[in-house]
């Protein structure tokens, strides 16, 4: 690698790591902890690649990009921030940044990106002069390779004609993905309207949808669920599209393809709408980004008004180890519940299972019938859990999660049993009185004397 790179974070360690690798990789580095340092050294000429934070005590790295290119056209600035939401991607993929990563960025990475920056002549873009104050209140947030690879895309395809097929489970964020699209596009003036069967009906239904539409953009929520009839106009829709056509994004949570195999959704219609399919993860297959969520949510409610609350180490272990099968939408409506029902302003693990109704970290154990044997029940259980992944593993810790889903029912059904006696459960399950006792506390089982069984 060769070249001058300029470096600015006001964080010290980034700037001596980054340092570090980049004079070991060839390069010449000046670091800096000001923007306005950065701005000097661009004005004079040094450098031929800029790394740089986003939020600095003495400004913001993304508000410097347009100021860079008019004085240094095709100088290439890779953009590192904290700010792990979509916006930050979509700013700096409008502010003509070469690359954007999020922190804590893999180092290996992030010198591949630069030795590819270094290498390539910028293709020079004319700064937006756009101004329009824009919402950073997003629940689409997250660190994730998953989420910020789905940033880089969505910021990539924002401002083209493309179709767009946005997939995932229910409570993933598809609609909301979409609107945020079409608020960050230069769309955002024109209407964005949601598109169901009954708009269809009649002879003047699309075209009055089209009408409506105005030039914007026209989502198609769960196009998977519309009947034959629906996707014929769709498709007609479609073909009658001339200038100023609206945009079209469209949802779905059942797979299309397996859809057509079966006869059920037109495959002309699938290739019309899949110009660019956005795949949102489920909430279990970015379990990282879940303290992230919550600190998100709990300051939103904050800011509506709600007393000041925060997840204790316990409770957020907890809602780690869930398995959210109603993904962000479930995590959403728990911490709403959380910040209205908490007593004090930590809320507790016990808080956080009260309000889950002592569901288990996966899906409730359901009988298979009568007669079925407990480890058939188990196995069976088990084979779904691991299903419901799609051939992704599940988070890690299983077996102890798989213990606790069986010890929790079986000691408080046996302290049931013996009325709250210790002993006597401890002697009923085979177990030393302490070992109960630890178990009790670890499992936060309540223990009360009640009438014991005859």
């Amino acid at each position: 690698m060769d070249g001058t790179v300029l470096v600015a974070d006001d964080d010290r360690t980034i700037r001596t790591v980054l340092t570090q690798a980049l004079t070991r990789a060839g390069c010449k580095v000046h670091a800096t902890s000001s923007i306005v340092t950065l701005m000097r050294w661009v004005d004079e000429g040094k450098g031929d690649l800029v790394i740089s934070d986003v939020i600095m005590p003495d400004g913001n790295g993304l508000e410097q990009l347009p100021l860079i290119a008019k004085v240094r056209p095709g100088l290439p600035v890779i953009v590192i921030s904290a700010q792990n939401t979509i916006m930050t991607a979509i700013q700096a993929a409008e502010a003509d940044a070469y690359d954007y990563l999020p922190k804590p960025f893999d180092l290996p990475d992030l010198m591949k990106r630069a030795a590819r920056a270094l290498e390539v002549k910028r293709r020079v873009m004319p700064p937006r002069t756009d101004d329009e104050a824009r919402s950073g209140d997003l629940p689409l947030v997250g660190r994730t390779p998953a989420m910020q690879a789905l940033y880089r895309l969505v910021a990539r395809v924002m401002n083209t004609a493309l179709p767009v097929l946005i997939t995932g489970e229910s409570g993933t964020g598809k609609s909301l993905m979409a609107k945020a699209i079409h608020d960050f596009s230069d769309r955002r003036t024109l209407p964005f309207i949601t598109v169901s069967s009954d708009d269809l009906q009649g002879m003047d239904g699309p075209s009055m949808v089209v009408s409506r539409a105005r030039g914007g953009t026209i989502l198609l929520d769960e196009v998977g669920d519309l009947g034959e009839d629906a996707q014929a106009r769709i498709v007609r829709m479609l073909d009658t599209l001339g200038e100023n056509a609206p945009r079209i994004m469209s949802t779905s949570q059942s797979d299309l393809m397996a859809r057509i195999e079966a006869g059920g959704f037109r495959e002309d219609l699938f290739y019309r709408l899949a110009g660019v399919t956005l795949a949102l993860p489920a909430l279990r297959e970015r379990v990282d980004d879940i303290p992230l969520l919550a600190e998100h949510f709990l300051a939103r409610a904050e800011r509506d008004g709600v007393p000041r609350r925060r997840l204790s180490p316990a409770a957020l272990d907890l809602v780690r180890s869930y398995s959210w099968p109603g993904n962000v939408r479930q995590l959403q409506n728990l911490l709403r519940r959380l910040v209205v029902t908490a007593a004090e302003e930590e809320i507790t693990r016990a808080e956080v299972e009260l309000v889950l109704g002592n569901q288990p970290a996966m899906e409730p154990l359901r009988g298979g019938g009568e007669g079925e044997k407990l480890m058939a029940s188990v196995a069976r259980h088990l084979k779904r859990y691991f299903d419901l992944h799609g051939g992704v593993l599940p988070p890690p810790g299983l077996y102890n999660r798989i213990l606790r889903e069986v010890e929790t029912p079986l000691i408080e059904i046996a302290l049931d049993a013996t009325g709250g006696n210790q002993a006597k459960c401890a002697d009923l399950l085979g177990i030393n009185r302490n070992t109960l006792r630890k178990k009790i506390t670890d499992l936060d089982i309540r223990v009360t004397r009640r009438r014991k069984l005859m």
